[in-house]
C-alpha cells in the first residue's frame, strides 16, 4: 500500500446519486458513517459537475467527521480538486499511472478486478491500495457488469496482499459466503441507500462483518 492511511476490514459504502437526491444523499450518508464505514466512495455519472462538486465537498465534510476514507469515482480531476483520500479505478477509467502521478503517493487508488486474478496481481505490482472483484449478485445500479464466484476472494488473499472488496449486489442476506472466503471490505450501494433504515441495514453488514 502506498499511502500512510489504513485500510481496515469492514464496511465499503458507495453513494447512489442516480436514485438519491441530495438532500437524502447527505442525510443517509451521514447516518450510515454513524453506523460505521471504512471507505465511502462518491459515484455519480451525470454530467452535472456543479452539484458533483458540491456533493463531494460535502460528503468528504461528513467522511472527516466520522473518520471514513473517501474516495471519488473514476473523476482524477475532481479528486484532486476537493483534496480527496483517493479514487476508485474501472475498466475504461484513467490508467493507474496517471491517477498516481495527478494525486501523489499518498492518494489512496483501488482498481476494479471483476473476476480476474491477473489485473489484481498487477494492480498491487504498480502500487495500488486495494482491489475489487464482482459482481457476486445481480444488481440494477450498473450495467454490464461481470459476474464472479466467491472463491475468487479466496484465490486473491492467497496471491495478493493487498485488501480485497466485494461488490455487486451483496446485501446483509447474501454476504456470509464473501466473509467465510476472507473478504476484507463489503461493497453496497443500493442494500444500504434504498434500505428502508440505511442505518440499520449498515449495522448488519458490520455485525456480520466482525462476527461471520
Amino acid at each position: 500500500m502506498s499511502g500512510n492511511k489504513k485500510i481496515s476490514r469492514g464496511l465499503y459504502a458507495i453513494t447512489d446519486c442516480e436514485n438519491t437526491p441530495t438532500d437524502k444523499l447527505l442525510s443517509v450518508t451521514e447516518s450510515i458513517l454513524e453506523a460505521g464505514v471504512i471507505i465511502l466512495q462518491y459515484r455519480d455519472k451525470s454530467g452535472d459537475q456543479s452539484r458533483r462538486e458540491y456533493e463531494a465537498t460535502e460528503l468528504q465534510k461528513l467522511c472527516q467527521r466520522h473518520d471514513c476514507l473517501f474516495v471519488i469515482n473514476d473523476d482524477v480531476r475532481l479528486a484532486k480538486s476537493i483534496n480527496s483520500d483517493g479514487v476508485h479505478l474501472g475498466s475504461g477509467d484513467c490508467d493507474y499511472e496517471t491517477a498516481r502521478n495527478a494525486l501523489g503517493a499518498e492518494a489512496i487508488i483501488g482498481v476494479s478486478c471483476y473476476n480476474r486474478i491477473a489485473p489484481a496481481i498487477d494492480a498491487e505490482a504498480k502500487g495500488a491500495d486495494y482491489v475489487a472483484f464482482g459482481s457476486f449478485h445481480p444488481t440494477t445500479s450498473k450495467q454490464n457488469t461481470v459476474a464472479a464466484e466467491p472463491k475468487i476472494i479466496k484465490e486473491a488473499k492467497e496471491k495478493i496482499s493487498l485488501p480485497v472488496v466485494a461488490i455487486g449486489g451483496i446485501t446483509p442476506a447474501n454476504c456470509a459466503p464473501l466473509i467465510e472466503h476472507g473478504v476484507d471490505l463489503l461493497a453496497a450501494i443500493s442494500s444500504i441507500y434504498q434500505a428502508e433504515d440505511p442505518c440499520s441495514a449498515a449495522l448488519e453488514f458490520n455485525r456480520l462483518i466482525y462476527t461471520t
